[in-house]
């Protein structure tokens, strides 16, 4: 690197290609310079939010600095939510609304997620996933995809698109070219994609083509090795992927953003500011970082890597220039869009609705349901992708004590259970004896010592009810008691779609046989 200091106009255009997230719950004095110097986007986390009322007025902070910032968040609702991590989300996520299968309903919910985050001044959502979740041992895609079928979620990529951006939100189809063929979360490691070039065209191209002939601003890289197009750098830092195929082929010409610069999968081998400037060279016009990396240091080390690599010639001035207008143009865009719509966020129950129509009831339940008397629950509970936030309440166990007062409950995880048989010391059966017992899991399937402790509860209570609020591993499957992990010696179950606050409630109802 040359140790020629940057000018000030080039570290600006460096510093504008950035959104990075920042500590604390109101604008730190850092940040205020940054924006002051070129900074055009940041990223909100959980961490920045307490409520609705507090987010607005962080916001309205920020914008006082710059009308037109970009602020961004990753708010796909379901699983993975910000706005309301402390809570659980008020609506379910893809997989729930890919498996109810109305487009409408589906459009509705974003439209209803982009009034709440335009209320909340947000412009830019990294969302939706439009990843076809095609493996079904995906660590880190699951429940935030609309399925395993293409055509599936295409509709519903290119709906959830239409109705955030109707109310005045960018939404960002992730993660290119799609992360659902993959068993390495891109958190931890550089995930592999075997498909062949038509394979991948056929498969999971499709609802990015739908994203963006519904109009979407904004495509989010993946950081995953795909040897079809580029057998040597992931799609976040490949040309062939990012220029050739996105820009290219598929005619893309809005924003690239980077999936978080600084996930195991890039910045492990090159470096938060060498995978940087690799993206940007690659054709990224936005570099998403401050996941883990949130303070002034990292702006300074990602914008001098950027203007230093301009001095040495491993980036153009040319790409630079063109990476920085196109932030620019998004930029004038969403201020105009957050000046223009009105902010209404007017409270709604679609996301209940939706969740209770993705409950899906299989095999038995009408014997079993609704249950007799407060029932004993024990739930099985996953260590989760860091895309989740693990503060995120979850189960069924609360809503269906508020519907069946003198529920018990217990909540075991993998450490605690040294075999699948130590699931019937520690679930407290004793509680359910002549009570009703469920048995709460989510992706089972996925998870070996959740499968075994599961046959283990069903071999000494066959009449337990299983609720999956995961992905099950076949339509209408849940764990059994024939020794699969999923099969036809199942109890009566029930699967949710998703381990959401309102995915929780509508599977309570009907245990309960309370009417919606």
């Amino acid at each position: 690197m040359t140790s020629i200091s940057p000018p000030a106009q080039l570290l600006g255009l460096a510093t504008s290609l950035l959104q990075p997230g920042f500590e604390g719950t109101s604008v730190p004095d850092w940040l205020r310079r940054r924006i002051d110097g070129g900074l055009r986007s940041v990223v909100l986390f959980g961490r920045n939010i307490a409520d609705l009322e507090q987010v607005a007025r962080l916001t309205a902070q920020l914008r006082a600095e710059n009308p037109d910032l970009v602020i961004a968040i990753d708010e796909e609702a379901g699983d993975v939510t910000r706005l309301e991590a402390w809570t659980g989300a008020s609506r379910p996520g893809n997989l729930a609304l890919g498996a109810v299968d109305d487009v409408e309903l589906t459009e509705s919910v974003a439209r209803d997620i982009g009034r709440e985050l335009h209320a909340a001044g947000v412009t830019l959502n990294y969302a939706p996933s439009a990843d076809v979740n095609s493996n079904p041992m995906n660590p880190v895609i699951g429940v935030r995809s609309f399925g395993a079928g293409t055509d599936t979620v295409s509709r519903h990529t290119a709906a959830w698109v239409r109705g955030l951006q109707s109310a005045g939100v960018a939404a960002c189809a992730k993660h290119f070219p799609g992360h659902g063929d993959t068993a390495v979360d891109s958190h931890h490691g550089l995930p592999h994609v075997g498909a062949d070039a038509a394979e991948i065209a056929r498969t999971a191209l499709p609802p990015f083509t739908a994203a963006l002939d519904a109009g979407v601003r904004a495509v989010m890289t993946a950081h995953l090795l795909v040897p079809a197009y580029d057998p040597e750098l992931p799609a976040t830092l490949s040309p062939r992927v990012l220029l050739g195929l996105l820009r290219e082929e598929l005619g893309f010409d809005g924003l690239i953003v980077t999936d978080g610069i600084e996930m195991s999968a890039v910045s492990d081998r090159y470096g938060l500011d060498g995978a940087t400037v690799r993206a940007v060279v690659a054709g990224a016009d936005a570099i998403c970082v401050g996941g883990g990396h949130a303070g002034e240091d990292t702006v300074d080390l990602l914008s001098g890597a950027l203007a230093h690599a301009v001095l040495d010639g491993t980036l153009t001035e040319e790409r630079l220039n063109d990476a920085a207008a196109r932030v620019a143009e998004f930029a004038a865009w969403s201020g105009e869009r957050a000046r223009a719509v009105t902010r209404d966020g007017i409270p709604s129950d679609i996301g209940l609705v939706a969740a209770r129509r993705a409950v899906h009831v299989h095999t038995g339940a009408d014997a079993l349901l609704p249950l007799a008397g407060a029932p004993h629950v024990v739930e099985l509970s996953p260590t989760m992708n860091l895309a989740v936030d693990g503060q995120t309440p979850w189960g069924v166990a609360e809503p269906l004590r508020a519907l069946r007062p003198g529920t018990t409950s217990v909540r075991l995880t993998e450490p605690e259970l040294t075999s699948p048989e130590d699931v019937l010391e520690r679930s407290g059966l004793e509680s359910a004896d002549g009570r009703a017992l469920v048995v709460v899991v989510r992706d089972a399937a996925r998870h070996g010592w959740m499968a075994g402790a599961v046959r283990s509860l069903l071999s000494r209570r066959p009449d337990a009810v299983v609720v999956e609020m995961g992905v099950p591993d076949s339509p209408g499957a849940a764990p059994g008691a024939d020794g699969s992990a999923n099969g036809a010696g199942a109890p009566a179950h029930l699967v949710t779609h998703g381990a959401t606050r309102v995915s929780g409630i509508a599977a309570a109802e009907l245990l309960a046989g309370v009417s919606a």
